[in-house]
């Protein structure tokens, strides 16, 4: 008699189909936030990147001279111009080298 009440009690059974749609969903959800999570992160990455390349290290002093009695000093001028970034339209991309197409002297 225990044996049979035993086996017809349901208490606390978790139904098979139901932990399966639960685990399925919650699969989905992470795919869906990781995939979202990936692309604001290139997409900040991104944005340093073109805010890194926006930079623009030119700089110029000109000569200076000191005279103090018999002593002088003097600091001469100097300038720098940087280079023009190259056009947004082209692709820079690093490869790196296949095994083959090693350069010579590199093993």
């Amino acid at each position: 008699m225990l044996v049979i009440k035993l086996w017809r009690d349901e208490s606390g059974v978790v139904n098979s189909a139901d932990l399966a749609l639960t685990a399925t969903i919650l699969v989905l959800g992470m795919i869906v936030g990781l995939v979202a999570l990936r692309n604001q992160v290139l997409q900040e990455l991104s944005d340093t990147a073109s805010a890194v390349g926006a930079l623009n290290q030119s700089y110029s002093y000109t000569s200076k001279t000191i005279t103090s009695g018999s002593f002088s000093a003097f600091v001469a001028g100097a300038s720098f111009s940087d280079l023009p970034n190259l056009d947004a339209s082209i692709d820079v991309t690093a490869y790196a080298p296949s095994p083959g197409n090693a350069a010579p002297g590199e093993d």
